[in-house]
């Protein structure tokens, strides 16, 4: 006998994560150098094909990018936000 889930997706707006954790919560996700300029309009030109970690709130707003997840992870310790997995 096989069980089945039922999943019913619902929505969250931008404006509900931004007020989920109170501005506390943020989390690190790798992205492609080729994404910088959407992500962070003012960096400078980086070389393609690199693998880089963007710290983002929890709304998704980009907080800073590294080259090292542990750098991303350590930026979020100092500014006391609490790091959650994003699956």
């Amino acid at each position: 006998m096989t069980n089945t889930l039922n999943r019913t997706e619902a929505a969250i707006s931008p404006e509900a994560l931004a007020q989920l954790g109170d501005g506390t919560i943020a989390y690190v996700k790798t992205i492609r150098s080729e994404d910088v300029p959407a992500l962070f309009p003012q960096a400078p030109h980086i070389a393609p094909g690199l693998k880089l970690f963007a710290l983002h709130a929890a709304d998704g707003t980009p907080i800073m990018l590294t080259d090292s997840r542990e750098a991303a992870e350590a930026n979020a310790w100092s500014q006391e936000l609490e790091m959650v997995s994003v699956h």
